[in-house]
């Protein structure tokens, strides 16, 4: 293939790829607990630029109150563990409910794990008021009814999974840690990390050079007709 129009081709499918990664950032800006996805570039002997790599912004985002008791908030390093249809799953998201099976759940349905009781679901009684204090210990009338499961997981890209909404999974080889450096917030929520000026603004400078790229590769395609015309005329 021609250099430019391979180079060109190169250019417009990285940002493609980063099209796709800031609008899925700009949809999530409201999302609890959300973490932004940012991009790494690299040049290789070509000089063609790709994305070698996405990788997560873990930032902690800001914390709204709420008031609302079925809310809460990490504050530190830490993930709440949930149990996801596959196993455990971890996220910030602290937008909890009760189910009709009287379980404590996330706004998907999955059950907070209780870390007493080894990862067993955190039965409540829908009608008494429930307490959470920082260590993520729930207690209902006085009484402890079981402490959500909270843990530490390596950021390191390879050992990470993102999965749909604010979740995330391990990886084989990752083996989360429990921490005592996060603090349970009840009545707030983590805001995404996700700022949606500078996205936007990322977004419409990465659409130019979509542009610029795509009329390189129209440049470059007219010129290699012309070029094959003008040897079709020699001969």
């Amino acid at each position: 293939m021609d250099p430019l129009l391979s180079s060109a081709a190169s250019g417009m499918k990285a940002r493609m790829e980063s099209l796709d990664m800031l609008a899925n950032n700009i949809a999530n800006s409201e999302t609890a607990g959300f973490k932004a996805d940012r991009e790494f570039y690299n040049l290789y002997q070509q000089q063609l630029p790709v994305i070698e790599s996405h990788w997560t912004d873990f930032t902690q985002g800001s914390l709204l109150p709420t008031g609302n008791p079925l809310n809460a908030a990490l504050s530190g390093k830490g993930f709440f563990v949930v149990q996801g249809p596959d196993g455990p799953v971890y996220t910030r998201g602290g937008t909890f409910q009760i189910l009709k099976n009287n379980q404590l759940a996330t706004a998907e349905g999955y059950p907070v794990r209780d870390v007493r009781r080894e990862g067993q679901p955190i039965a409540v009684d829908p009608t008494q008021t429930i307490s959470i204090d920082k260590a993520g210990v729930v207690t209902q009338a006085g009484q402890v009814v079981g402490q959500m499961e909270i843990a530490r997981m390596p950021t390191a890209a390879e050992a990470v999974r993102k999965l749909g909404h604010s979740y995330f999974a391990m990886l084989e080889r990752g083996v989360p840690a429990p921490t005592g450096e996060t603090e349970v917030l009840q009545g707030q929520l983590e805001q995404s990390n996700v700022t949606v000026a500078d996205s936007a603004v990322r977004l419409v400078s990465v659409m130019r050079q979509f542009e610029m790229l795509q009329k390189a590769m129209n440049i470059g395609a007219q010129m290699n007709r012309e070029a094959i015309q003008e040897v079709a005329k020699v001969g």
